[in-house]
């Protein structure tokens, strides 16, 4: 491999993916990589709300039942776009919700304390949102989140062992509710293994898509996962709060969910306006209320898109991107106190790379500086993610260059080593 620029350009030109970065509103003078934060605005996802929009201006209250895409099954329509990327059936899937909200409503389903089987277990690497969710969902059975929520040590602060994992499915454990990636090390998790030794325990397990869906292939349904769920911010590139989903595995279908909304209700019964739900006959069920059209519309393009580009060849550029850009990392900026702390296997390595640095926040300050946008973690934490359908590798030749002229002539030092409100 060569580590001059001339050789990122060959590697863009031969890039079956190039045409799609064509595609985003893209500021020339800025290197996005954090679009496993939030993905950037697409001309498609723009189309997709004005159209939508359109409806509403010309259709009014008709609008769900008529006009291009009807919002009475809007998010089912989504849900079938978002299929593919799960290794799910279309009816197993559905838009709708946040991703904590769609937590919530898995874990009133799924999470029944019995007998013995009393305890959700975790991890301790997860994102905060989904901790929150779970002691909750423990309290509202009038359990302690102290001796009911295990969960599972990492023995090095940025990774899991699977081996862990599996030994802490005992039998006091009702419900297993992990990532798929995790958020700072960008760890896969092998979910297929997981999912299998959960089945042979009679527990149920989902997942949190938020970090691996659009970037890494699942097959939920072969895995037999029970249930997952996913915003649709980072790698599906649908715009700031845009509606989340979630998967239910067909075999959990006509069970009422543990929180149910008008939504949940079947189509065909659901004006008949009856006190007593008659639940949809798929992952619709899992719905609470009235779909969030104009939330949800960027995903219309966002979706047609990625099915477009294909999720293998997505993986495939994302895995070369993550790899060149670890190799220019060892190569340019030795002894400049970065370490690679995600796996550099490509079957434990999702769409990002994490560095430890101690200088971490200020070295990411100095990046936005000079026009690079990255993602600081507390506590040392750093996240470069070059996106398959946006980024290119000149790019990320150039984010290593500048790195080592940061570290070369200390910029950092100017800048304070601490976090902004948001980081």
């Amino acid at each position: 491999m060569s580590f001059d620029r001339s050789y990122a350009r060959q590697l863009d030109e031969n890039d079956e993916l190039k045409d799609f970065r064509n595609e985003f509103y893209i500021d020339e003078e800025k290197i996005y990589f954090d679009g496993n934060s939030l993905g950037l605005l697409s001309k498609r996802a723009e189309a997709s709300v004005i159209s939508l929009l359109d409806s509403w201006k010309n259709h009014a209250i008709d609008g769900w039942t008529e006009g291009e895409h009807p919002w009475f099954y809007l998010s089912e329509k989504l849900g079938q776009f978002t299929a593919p990327l799960i290794g799910a059936k279309p009816e197993e899937t559905i838009i709708t919700g946040s991703t904590t909200i769609n937590l919530h409503q898995l874990a009133a389903s799924f999470y029944r304390p019995d007998g013995k089987r009393t305890k959700i277990l975790a991890d301790e690497l997860n994102f905060p949102s989904d901790i929150y969710a779970l002691k909750s969902q423990i309290k509202l059975h009038g359990l302690d989140p102290e001796e009911h929520l295990v969960q599972v040590k990492s023995r090095n602060g940025n990774t899991l062992e699977t081996s862990d994992i599996i030994e802490a499915m005992t039998e006091d454990i009702a419900l297993i509710v992990l990532p798929g990636v995790l958020y700072r090390s960008g760890q896969i998790l092998d979910m297929e293994a997981l999912a299998k030794e959960a089945q042979k325990r009679g527990i149920p397990i989902g997942f949190d898509l938020c970090h691996s869906i659009g970037s890494v292939p699942h097959q939920l349904s072969d895995w037999g996962a029970d249930f997952a769920f996913w915003c649709t911010y980072k790698h599906l590139n649908g715009g700031p709060g845009s509606v989340a989903g979630l998967y239910v595995n067909e075999k959990h279908f006509g069970k009422e969910p543990g929180l149910a909304g008008w939504f949940s209700s079947s189509k065909e019964k659901q004006f008949d306006m009856e006190h007593t739900l008659s639940p949809a006959e798929d992952a619709g069920a899992y719905q609470i209320g009235t779909p969030h059209v104009l939330s949800a519309a960027p995903l219309l393009g966002s979706l047609e898109m990625l099915s477009e580009a294909g999720i293998e060849r997505i993986r495939g550029k994302s895995l070369r991107l993550t790899d060149y850009l670890m190799q220019l990392i060892e190569n340019r900026l030795k002894g400049h106190g970065f370490t690679i702390a995600n796996s550099r296997e490509e079957n434990e390595r999702g769409g990002h790379v994490f560095l430890e640095h101690p200088q971490a926040a200020a070295i990411c300050k100095a990046l936005k500086a000079k026009g690079v946008v990255p993602d600081f973690r507390t506590p040392n934490g750093i996240r470069l993610a070059p996106v398959a359908l946006y980024n290119t590798f000149e790019e990320v030749w150039k984010t290593v260059d500048l790195l080592r002229t940061i570290m070369d002539d200390k910029d950092y030092e100017q800048y304070d080593n601490e976090r902004g409100v948001i980081a």
